[in-house]
């Protein structure tokens, strides 16, 4: 078992075609002048605005089938999604990541002061740096499963496809008080917002661990959470 807390030991470099589809661009080329600027220059000095703070723990996956999982510690997902990647697995990463509460704060006040577009673009650039922490987090996990022979899976998080919302209370338990800050509201929402909790499967290679992709046997064409196959 493995547990740590961290500091600002993940690297964040903004994608801004990424901000640009946060935004609700799927072709730079139709950016605004104001928009292409706003955002070079959020991205630019978006660190200072960013505090990014992580945990995860690694326990063992004790027994996964149908749409139940028992995990190290009492610790108990309720979802056929998730089953079926630990069924896969000898462990489970439990993780949380945040950038803070400054950035979301200041997009805040510029929209209280009647500033949307750049509330909006802020915004964004807060949504892709997140998803930057939470990609060196999951590099961190995937380095320590291939010391022990092991490879890692995509991540999950509660809320998406059929893993309730309301798990993030079992996430939460499982990280023992480590939350980096972060807090749960009754709807199990995170605050700060720009926060990405989740679970990271850890199997042999012998397995389907790394490619397991629900996506591919769902019909919902037009989720927004779908996802591609690992190439």
């Amino acid at each position: 078992m493995i547990a740590t807390d961290g500091k600002g030991g993940v690297d964040i470099e903004i994608d801004k075609k990424q901000v640009y589809h946060y935004i609700g661009y799927e072709d730079d080329h139709k950016l605004s002048a104001r928009i292409s600027s706003l955002v070079d220059d959020y991205a630019k000095h978006a660190h200072q605005l960013i505090n990014p703070l992580y945990s995860y723990i690694i326990k063992d996956v004790e027994w996964a089938r149908g749409s139940i999982a028992f995990v190290e510690d009492s610790i108990i997902f309720k979802s056929q999604v998730v089953v079926q990647l630990l069924e896969q697995c000898q462990q489970v990463a439990i993780f949380l990541v945040t950038i803070g509460k400054y950035l979301e704060e200041t997009a805040w006040k510029l929209a209280r002061d009647g500033l949307v577009l750049q509330a909006t673009v802020l915004d964004a650039v807060g949504s892709d740096a997140v998803e930057k922490a939470a990609d060196g987090v999951q590099d961190k996990i995937k380095a320590i499963a291939g010391t022990e022979g092991l490879i890692t899976s995509r991540r999950f998080s509660p809320g998406y496809c059929d893993w309730d919302i309301g798990q993030q209370r079992m996430l939460f338990h499982a990280l023992a008080g480590h939350t980096s800050g972060v807090r749960l509201t009754g709807e199990c929402l995170m605050i700060p917002q720009k926060s990405i909790s989740g679970i990271i499967g850890i199997g042999s290679p012998n397995g389907n661990v790394e490619n397991y992709n629900p996506c591919e046997f769902c019909n919902k064409q037009d989720c927004p959470g779908r996802r591609q196959s690992q190439a």
